[in-house]
């Protein structure tokens, strides 16, 4: 793998990190306001960061494996980045999901969001419990496809 593919791999991981802070801060300012965005990145960056950066982690393994595997003799599927990604964004985002019940008028839909406020810190936990997940799979399948060659 020459330098220009690494530093391809390392630029989409950065592009993923960057994404998904974005994608929080979008989601929140829309629910709630830039300044409430700001306010509870501070009281959870270690937890929003975390999960960014290990969203950002599988896409570079994942951008990785893809390149080994260029000549199609392994198939493999974005499914978990997808799914972890997915994960990831939603623990972010469910830090602030209680904000909703603003400008969602129906009960049910508000008591949802109250219970996911009283989770949010659980939900930031499971996030990066499917981001290890994610990092543990896509690295097997890096050692299985060497081991392969």
């Amino acid at each position: 793998m020459d330098s220009k593919q690494k530093a391809t791999i390392l630029f989409k991981a950065v592009i993923a990190v960057v994404s998904l802070l974005l994608v929080y801060f979008v989601i929140v300012s829309a629910i709630s306001g830039f300044k409430f965005a700001l306010s509870q990145f501070e009281s959870y960056w270690y937890f929003l960061v975390s999960l960014a950066l290990g969203f950002g982690v599988q896409i570079g393994l994942y951008s990785y494996l893809k390149q080994l595997v260029k000549n199609g003799s392994m198939a493999m599927s974005g499914k978990t980045v997808a799914v972890t990604g997915t994960t990831s964004t939603l623990a972010m985002i469910s830090c602030c999901a209680h904000y909703l019940a603003n400008i969602v008028p129906i009960l049910g839909i508000a008591g949802a969001l109250s219970i996911i406020a009283q989770y949010q810190v659980k939900i930031f936990w499971v996030g990066l419990l499917f981001n290890i997940f994610g990092i543990i799979f896509i690295s097997n399948k890096i050692i299985t496809f060497k081991k392969h060659l």
